[in-house]
């Protein structure tokens, strides 16, 4: 049950919750009047305002209790209602009670074995915003549900003190009413990835797996939580107008009365079954050994916007999910996939450091863009290979590689931002190597079993300081070699006697992986070295740096609202440590970037030399008036020379 506000709270907490509330209101009511308008004017074509707009226009549909005595002419009757209307006025008290079972038949509610009856709430006041309630309970799944049958939760409501039972002599339609939802889906079964050890004694000792059967497998699942919303100002609608997500939760009078008109007809209050906010990662599977399960239960009220917004989004996502499954054509959204993701981050991330997150994701994308503009710049207008390190671009784009094609062996787990990114960050770092060095195939020596090798020439004569920044980069994975490759053999030994997998090529991507993850930083460390070593970072694209710096934070925060294995997650935090030693020697190295460094690269020169250079060519003025003057003067003598 929710509690009314203490008496004691602070006069900003009162005005700000005054705030939203009006602000809520305002907006609901322009939105629904917004619809109705559109409903009116443009399917009937007459233009005519609904009745709840204004009270001086009659209502299209009368009240319920106004409806003719006598029956209406069958040549009048329309058995699909053009305009339907509340049957029960708002502030109705109403009563509720909600019974599971595996049957759409149900008995006699006082047959009926009363475990079954998993929720009864007395006395709940329709359009009462502030009439809030939970309700926690357990029930027996019945074994038909056990074995992929349907659980099904049987809807009674009536007003206060009437009659629930439609089979007691007492039960009046115009009183009551009672509908069925599934609480159960028949949904695709995650893929789980099946591993053994490559070598070395199972642990199963040599039991039998279970075969995988081909292709989709469909399982039942259950989610313990939902949402019961009654929609309080729905007002009069146009029934074959409603969006079909939204009309199937309207339930129409079912005697099937109608005006005197015989076109139109009233419904009951709405009551939406809520389930957007359902993860799939929080869903239970329903088989043999589930005995009981738990159910919450949230009791509101809720406004027509929201539920329309709520119901239509929900049935689109189910939708696509089957045609998914069932290997149709995917609309533009993907599978939903991506949906599901956002709304687990809503979920499931603090409300402070969702909020974080949500303001600084903006930050990351312009600082992105704006690395990946100066890391561009920096390598177009580079004019020597000083202070690079060859061999770590080639190691990066290794090491890329590789953990592109780790997250594509779980891409159930990672999200596409993630590879998106990924695998740009390849295409840059080897475009990074054309810029360094000449890539080309040349014909491989007689020994050698392959026809044609690929080499990597210099661009050009390299100069002394280009010769010491070969050297040093040669030093520095020297003993990076020393130090990587027995960590890796280790790691590996370890991985393969000690680790599942699916299988070796799966080993081979984890344990090189694993390694980049954890020995990776190892590989910037040549460029640390050789800044060391020339004791300048004037070579160094200091723009870049400085948003890379900025985004590592920003990625540090990612880490733990979007989904990635835990390996990528923890490499988000090593890339820290090598910008602080880079920040350390930017300190320890000053660079004036208003002058031409050592290198004969930067300054404010060569940018004004750059931008007129790029600047396009354009005639002087009045180059066509004395273009005009010559040709005159030239026709004025051959006119004398033909005298």
């Amino acid at each position: 049950m929710s509690q009314a506000a203490q008496p004691g709270d602070a006069s900003g907490q009162q005005e700000s919750t005054t705030r939203s509330t009006i602000k809520s209101a305002v907006q609901g009511i322009l939105i629904f009047f917004a619809a109705q308008f559109a409903v009116s004017y443009f399917v009937n074509g007459s233009g005519q305002k609904s009745s709840t707009s204004s009270p001086s226009v009659p209502s299209p549909v009368p009240a319920y209790e106004a409806r003719p005595d006598n029956v209406v002419p069958t040549e009048s009757y329309n058995a699909i209602p053009q305009m339907i209307a509340p049957i029960w006025p708002m502030n109705s008290s109403l009563d509720i009670s909600i019974y599971v079972s595996p049957s759409l038949v149900m008995p006699s509610l006082a047959s009926v074995a009363p475990e079954t009856l998993v929720l009864q709430e007395r006395d709940f006041t329709l359009g009462n915003w502030q009439d809030k309630r939970e309700i926690d309970t357990t029930f027996s799944v019945p074994t038909e549900v056990q074995n992929n049958g349907t659980l099904w939760a049987h809807f009674y409501v009536a007003l206060h003190g009437h009659t629930l039972d439609p089979t007691s002599k007492d039960y009046n339609v115009a009183n009551a009413y009672h509908f069925f939802r599934p609480l159960n889906q028949i949904i695709p079964k995650k893929k789980t990835a099946k591993t053994k050890k490559l070598l070395g004694a199972s642990d199963s000792n040599n039991e039998v797996e279970p075969e995988i059967p081909q292709g989709t497998v469909f399982a039942s699942y259950y989610h313990p939580n939902f949402t019961m919303s009654f929609i309080p100002d729905s007002g009069i609608q146009s029934y074959v107008a409603i969006h079909p997500a939204v009309r199937q939760h309207f339930n129409l009078e079912t005697t099937g009365a109608r005006d005197e008109s015989g076109q139109n007809g009233w419904y009951y209050p709405v009551l939406f079954v809520n389930t957007f906010w359902q993860l799939r990662d929080h869903m239970i599977e329903l088989n043999s050994t589930v005995k009981t399960l738990p159910l919450h239960i949230s009791l509101n009220n809720l406004n027509n916007w929201k539920f329309s917004l709520y119901a239509s989004i929900d049935e689109g996502l189910k939708q696509t999910q089957k045609q998914a499954a069932s290997g149709g054509p995917l609309p533009a959204g993907g599978d939903g996939s991506e949906f599901e993701e956002f709304k687990r981050v809503l979920v499931d991330t603090n409300i402070y450091l969702l909020s974080t997150t949500a303001a600084v994701s903006v930050l990351h994308m312009i600082f992105e863009m704006l690395a990946f503009k100066s890391d561009i710049s920096h390598w177009r207008h580079k004019k020597d290979n000083v202070g690079i390190s060859v061999r770590t671009i080639l190691a990066n784009v290794f090491m890329q590689s590789v953990i592109f094609l780790y997250l594509m062996d779980n891409s159930e787990g990672t999200s596409w931002m993630i590879l998106f990114g990924q695998g740009m960050g390849i295409l840059l770092e080897a475009w990074k190597i054309t810029k360094t060095v000449n890539v080309r195939v040349r014909q491989a020596s007689p020994q050698s079993w392959l026809p044609y090798t690929v080499t990597f020439e210099d661009k050009h004569k390299l100069s002394e300081t280009e010769k010491k920044t070969k050297e040093y980069d040669e030093i520095a994975f020297r003993y990076l070699y020393l130090v990587a490759i027995p960590l890796l053999a280790a790691y590996a030994v370890y991985s393969v006697l000690y680790d599942t997998h699916k299988s070796w090529y799966s080993f081979v991507i984890t344990t090189l992986v694993g390694s980049v993850y954890a020995y990776g930083f190892l590989m910037m460390v040549p460029s640390l070295y050789i800044n060391y070593r020339l004791k300048s970072v004037a070579h160094m694209p200091g723009k870049t740096m400085m948003y890379k710096t900025l985004n590592t934070f920003i990625d540090d925060l990612f880490a733990f609202t979007i989904k990635m294995p835990t390996l990528h997650r923890l490499a988000t935090l090593r890339d820290d440590v090598i910008f602080f030693i880079y920040l350390y020697q930017s300190w320890a190295y000053k660079v004036d970037y208003t002058r031409v460094n050592e290198f004969g690269q930067g300054g404010e020169d060569e940018e004004l030399e750059e931008k007129t250079a790029n600047k396009p060519l354009t005639a002087p003025p009045n180059a066509e008036a004395k273009l005009a003057e010559k040709a005159t003067g030239s026709q004025k003598s051959s006119a004398k020379k033909r005298r």
